[in-house]
């Protein structure tokens, strides 16, 4: 764990150096991932289910690869009663937050006299990717899988890699609507959705969180099929002053620590004697974890401590453009609204960004590795598509028409002037004089 202080003299050149530390896969990541999606391209579903015993140490076959309605039911009947009922809460949460931001259409006649304007279509097929592993991600489910149905997406098939799929994540996906799932994971699975694999169908885009292996696919097969975002290690910044409860703050900084070693957890307070009060709640937290060797590690290798004034901290926050970013304090707006470069902002001493991730209702895909500063969140605009609309009369396109010749003609393209040319009867001249 780092220690600055923004009065001290080394200060910007200190904190930009640990911001541009890598917490990512290496190269032969890529490497890797390459011959995979090669692999999968040229055999289909023949190599999957040869990763499928090499990785995962499990036999499938082209039925046993999708699991079925039966077993779907199945697993999210045994799911807790308790766990069902928190996965209704959440899914009623995140539709509801999602069908809000629906676009319009629209349409409008402009001072030529030309109609314009746009509409908003739904991807045709979609393929979500959630993670396996030690544990169960049923939030993911829901987070990735709701805003599409909402958007109308005709088509989501869901991947998983092999092995027992979690009762809780079953439950999820019978509350999202999804009936279409892979066992299938890693860099397969994403090649299999870019590609095609025998019976997985290619879908338009690929959505969801995954491993070092699953992101470098993603930003390989790119241009194939659309994709979400590059997820990195997960990010939280906790803006508190002393009036907090230590173990509460320390509790925040460690619920992102836990996901992963290269995670990263920054604390940002006016108070020394604070500070150290959270650390020590950390380091007690630390031993008492099931997550704690990977929290520890994520806390040793890149989490910091920053001393500034309260003021300061948004233009401490912009610079680390986070992925989560809590204001523990009263009235959090005064600092909050001056904040431009963050994934998602929780304000309040009792907005915990667990919250986030389980049942506030926003969405917890959201931009990591200061990606802020150009991207948002996963939300319903990322299943929509659009489209605009032009529609040009004769009287319109008499004054539109020259303009379009001229600067045809100038970017040298003889036959987009003559387009517009022969419609204004002036197909002779294309050498931007009088048409």
């Amino acid at each position: 764990m780092r220690r600055f202080r923004i009065s001290d003299p080394g200060f910007d050149p200190a904190f930009a150096a640990f911001l541009d530390e890598r917490r990512e896969a290496p190269q032969e990541v890529d490497d890797i991932v390459r011959g995979v999606l090669a692999a999968v391209r040229n055999e289909g579903l023949a190599a999957l289910l040869r990763y499928a015993r090499e990785f995962d140490r499990v036999e499938l076959d082209e039925r046993s690869i999708r699991i079925g309605s039966d077993e779907i039911a199945a697993g999210a009947a045994a799911c807790e009663p308790s766990v069902v009922e928190a996965i209704a809460f959440a899914a009623q949460r995140i539709r509801v937050y999602h069908e809000r931001q629906r676009p319009a259409d629209a349409s409008f006649v402009d001072a030529a006299g030309v109609t314009m304007g746009w509409r908003w279509t739904p991807l045709d097929a979609v393929g979500i990717y959630v993670p396996g592993g030690r544990a169960a991600y049923p939030s993911t489910v829901l987070m990735n899988a709701i805003p599409a149905v909402a958007a109308g997406v005709g088509r989501i098939a869901m991947v998983t890699p092999p092995g027992k799929v979690q009762p809780a994540v079953l439950a999820a996906a019978q509350h999202a609507g999804i009936s279409e799932i892979w066992r299938v994971g890693g860099a397969q699975a994403v090649a299999a959705l870019a590609f095609g694999a025998g019976p997985i169908r290619p879908v338009d885009k690929i959505v969801g969180p995954g491993n070092a292996f699953v992101t470098a696919a993603k930003r390989q097969v790119y241009g194939v099929v659309g994709i979400d975002a590059l997820a990195g290690p997960s990010e939280i910044v906790v803006v508190a002053d002393a009036a907090n409860d230590p173990r509460w703050i320390a509790a925040d900084l460690l619920s992102q620590a836990e996901h992963d070693p290269g995670a990263q957890s920054i604390l940002i307070t006016d108070s020394e004697a604070f500070a150290a009060a959270v650390e020590a709640a950390i380091d007690l937290e630390l031993s008492k974890l099931a997550t704690g060797a990977d929290a520890a590690a994520s806390w040793r290798d890149h989490g910091a401590v920053i001393i500034a004034p309260l003021d300061a901290a948004p233009g401490l926050v912009d610079r680390i453009a986070p992925e989560h970013v809590e204001f523990a304090m009263d009235a959090p707006e005064r600092l909050a609204d001056r904040v431009r470069h963050a994934g998602a902002i929780f304000l309040g001493r009792h907005t915990p960004e667990a919250l986030g991730d389980y049942v506030a209702g926003s969405n917890h895909v959201l931009p990591t590795s200061r990606a802020a500063r150009f991207s948002s969140g996963l939300s319903m605009y990322d299943f929509l598509k659009r489209t605009s609309i032009v529609n040009c009369g004769p009287a319109a396109f008499a004054e539109l028409g020259p303009h379009t010749v001229a600067l045809a003609t100038a970017e040298g393209l003889p036959a987009h002037a003559l387009s517009a040319a022969l419609r204004l009867g002036a197909e002779a001249r294309f050498d931007g004089g009088d048409q």
